[in-house]
């Protein structure tokens, strides 16, 4: 059987003066008839995937001949009255404030499958939902919603080029089993998400912006800021006022060029924070049982985010660390060096020491980017569905924690014997390497006293569903006075 997807969208003229009504040979026998009331883009595009799909087709509009040529010839544009008496199922495309306009098609559409592709302007959380009104306005037909979250785009390109996953929910049981049919006949994968009480959630869907990526964003620009003033101060700021020595050019790169791994290593010890956190509490508690507070479940789901964020900085790190030897200042910087050892007739300008760091911190910083490459890489969806629980599990967390260690290690072989440098603590502010790695020595002495055998044998434990107490308490909300159930269960 051909690949249903693999048939054009759009086909060709064909015979002259074919009809535009339609035609046993366009669509496969037995297949029933889809309308679509509506003609703007979203109409448009479902259209040609229902032609290609095998599909009859009827648009319904206002104004069917100024709307004929928009569609293809395999599909018929006559009336909405005409259009609704003759589907099987139809799409409600039109703005949900237009809902009413299609009251007069009640009779027509009584008992028949409406599936309400609208969405909203603004993200709605009180209530009723578009496919609840559209409900109440059509009580003997039948309202599925979904589609909503897919763009046009999605339906004329194919599900190869978008999401795959269409979200529906109804209260009728037959025709949601009918709309999941077609979604799978259109080559896209159908989600069940219940009653169309669920209709709310799936209509806000859409609507968020990156809702998981708010914290860590609004967190790495903090840092950044952070850092990008502390070193401000320390390198730029502070030679001006003790000196009047005007280093201002080192703000477009140098200073960012050192905020950006500060920012990548607390970002990426931002990571494992909350797992060490959670390891403490289940071995304070005794149990696995408890659940964890809002903050740290907000903080454990969105480490994946986090850890990109450090990803991105690391990587912005390497690019400017090598365009810094294109710079002006660079070469004239080197320029100077040069004159002032031929003028001095210095003999050797080789330190042993400053060559061994210098050849260190540049291996293992490559080895830190390569390591957080490979976690990058296999966060993504695409790569994670290829390897099983425990693969992921030792990529995100062991070679996680390799490549914090080996961060930290190039930040350590960075600061050498700067710490102890006196000069250094300008306006009496410690380098900033220092500051940065408070978190990363903090978490690596966590996760070195969680391998402690006694400790590490208890958490293996717990986490097997060993309890320090036998009894179990199970709370469960109620509307009462009471948090929870009061009495507890012997085990």
């Amino acid at each position: 059987m051909p690949d249903e997807m693999s048939r054009p969208l759009i086909r060709g003229g064909g015979e002259r003066g074919r009809s535009r009504h339609l035609e046993a040979s366009v669509s496969e026998p037995g297949a029933p008839v889809i309308g679509i009331v509506g003609t703007g883009d979203f109409s448009r595009s479902l259209a040609r995937r229902l032609v290609a799909s095998g599909y009859q087709v009827v648009v319904g509009s206002r104004t069917p001949k100024r709307s004929v040529a928009l569609f293809p010839e395999e599909a018929e544009v006559t009336s909405q009255m005409e259009a609704a008496s003759q589907a099987d199922l139809v799409f409600v495309a039109v703005f949900p404030e237009h809902h009413s306009t299609l009251v007069q098609l009640k009779p027509a559409l009584a008992g028949k499958t409406l599936v309400d592709v609208s969405n909203s302007l603004q993200i709605n959380r009180d209530g009723p939902s578009n496919a609840e009104q559209l409900a109440d306005l059509f009580p003997e037909s039948f309202v599925v919603k979904g589609f909503n979250t897919l763009s046009a785009w999605t339906l004329q390109m194919g599900p190869r080029d978008g999401s795959r996953q269409v979200f529906l929910c109804s209260d009728n049981h037959k025709a949601k089993s009918s709309v999941m049919q077609l979604c799978r006949r259109m080559g896209f994968i159908p989600v069940d998400m219940g009653l169309l009480s669920s209709s709310l959630e799936i209509e806000n869907l859409p609507l968020y912006l990156f809702p998981s990526w708010r914290i860590p964003i609004i967190c790495t620009l903090a840092l950044f800021i952070f850092f990008y003033l502390y070193n401000f101060t320390r390198d730029v700021l502070q030679p001006f006022v003790t000196a009047r020595k005007s280093v201002f050019y080192k703000m477009p790169i140098e200073t960012v060029n050192v905020t950006l791994p500060s920012v990548a290593l607390v970002m990426l010890a931002l990571v494992y924070v909350p797992g060490l956190c959670a390891a403490f509490l289940q071995l304070w508690w005794g149990t696995k049982y408890n659940r964890f507070p809002d903050w740290l479940d907000r903080w454990l789901t969105r480490r994946k985010q986090l850890g990109l964020c450090s990803f991105l900085c690391a990587v912005l790190h390497a690019i400017y660390s090598l365009c810094l030897p294109m710079r002006k200042s660079a070469r004239y910087k080197l320029l100077n060096e040069a004159f002032k050892q031929v003028k001095d007739n210095a003999e050797n300008s080789w330190v042993d020491e400053e060559v061994w760091r210098m050849e260190l911190y540049l291996s293992v910083g490559i080895m830190a980017l390569g390591l957080l490459s490979l976690l990058a890489v296999t966060s993504l969806p695409s790569v994670a569905n290829t390897v099983n629980w425990r693969e992921f599990s030792f990529i995100q967390s062991t070679l996680g924690y390799c490549a914090l260690s080996v961060a930290t290690l190039h930040t350590l072989l960075f600061g050498w014997g700067r710490a102890f440098d006196s000069a250094q603590y300008r306006f009496c502010l410690p380098p900033t390497f220092v500051l940065v790695l408070i978190l990363p020595m903090t978490v690596l002495l966590g996760r070195l006293l969680l391998f402690v055998p006694c400790v590490a044998g208890r958490l293996r434990q717990i986490r097997r569903g060993w309890e320090r107490s036998r009894h179990i308490r199970f709370t469960l909300p109620n509307d009462d006075c009471h948090n929870g159930l009061e009495d507890v269960s012997n085990v």
